[in-house]
């Protein structure tokens, strides 16, 4: 099978590789890699099959078989990276989270619109079936009235002060690698927050270890969330309404179960996904419909909300003391 559409995979780290691992299983064609060095170019080409392997960014973005280009860099370099792209006149889909605050964001989506090209963050969750099933759910009025969430993203990651994670420099610390997904499903069910309470602790390095946050909306709903990155809890999320709730099982935002019950406890429905690989080719699908299209946002994480998440996260941030080297 092929979708007409030809990628470009921009750094070879592990995120890209569970990326090209699925489009690959899917059918979906990875044209072309770079990466720093020929070397680790020609090692990620030679693994997936790939055609084309180059030695920098700036020869995988001007690669005239590229029409699309994946960023997965650390946070610092998602702006320049995908503007890199752009101007090459590549479509981009953008690791999350997106940028490393929300003035890089508005940027970016700006570059986007004056080309008439694609940026599309890549928030994997938003487009995985069980979300999809949810939303459905939700818009059907079965569970009323629905006035929260409840969330929580939380890992035991390595401690080692010198590792990504950890580094302040490379955009490290709970929030942005971890807390971006349930901030962002906060967003999925309520839009933008109308106030924000936040708390961290935090590591030696100066790194989030825990952030805490609780956002209250025009609406009346509240999302509670919790991420850590040295500690690992349930990874379970709930949406509760006044007709009934939804309870979503570990791993919440990987393809997984969940349960819908009613006001009396009773279960009326349970899903189970059945997903091919990791499920990260669903992202890739909808960035092929809308290029095919002639589209450059789309409904279901549109740029405009990927700025408002990282103007969210600023604003966490903000109130947890929170800062990047060069801000």
């Amino acid at each position: 099978m092929t979708h007409g559409i030809r990628w470009g995979i921009l750094a070879t780290g592990g995120i890209a590789h569970s990326f090209t691992e699925d489009l690959v299983l899917t059918g979906h064609t990875v044209q072309a890699v770079g990466s720093r060095s020929q070397e680790s170019a020609d090692a990620f080409a030679a693994e997936f099959g790939i055609p084309n392997a180059h030695a920098s960014y700036e020869a995988l973005v001007n690669d005239p078989e590229v029409d699309v280009v994946y960023v997965s860099t650390p946070h610092p370099l998602h702006a320049a990276n995908a503007a890199l792209a752009l101007k090459a006149g590549k479509h981009v889909l953008v690791e999350k989270s997106f940028t490393l605050n929300a003035g890089e964001a508005r940027a970016l989506v700006a570059l986007a619109a004056s080309k008439n090209l694609l940026v599309q963050e890549a928030m994997w969750t938003r487009f995985l079936p069980h979300m999809a099933r949810i939303r459905e759910i939700i818009a059907a009025g079965t569970l009323g009235d629905v006035h929260t969430l409840l969330v929580d993203h939380t890992q035991k990651l390595p401690d080692d002060p010198a590792h990504r994670l950890n580094d302040l420099a490379l955009g490290g610390g709970a929030l942005l690698d971890l807390g971006v997904y349930p901030v962002s499903f906060a967003f999925d069910l309520f839009g933008a927050p109308e106030s924000i309470l936040a708390s961290a602790t935090f590591k030696e390095t100066g790194a989030d270890a825990q952030v805490a946050t609780i956002f209250r909306y025009a609406g009346g709903q509240i999302a509670t969330t919790l991420s850590a990155s040295d500690t690992k809890g349930p990874n379970t999320a709930s949406i509760l309404g006044t007709a009934g709730r939804i309870d979503i099982d570990a791993i919440w935002y990987a393809p997984t179960t969940f349960r819908v019950c009613n006001s009396a406890n009773e279960v009326t429905e349970t899903y189970v996904s059945e997903v091919t690989g990791r499920g990260m080719h669903y992202e890739a699908s909808e960035v092929e419909r809308l290029i095919l299209a002639g589209q450059t946002a789309g409904e279901i994480l549109s740029p405009a909300e990927s700025v408002a998440i990282m103007e969210t996260l600023d604003a966490v941030r903000a109130q947890i003391g929170l800062r990047y080297p060069g801000e």
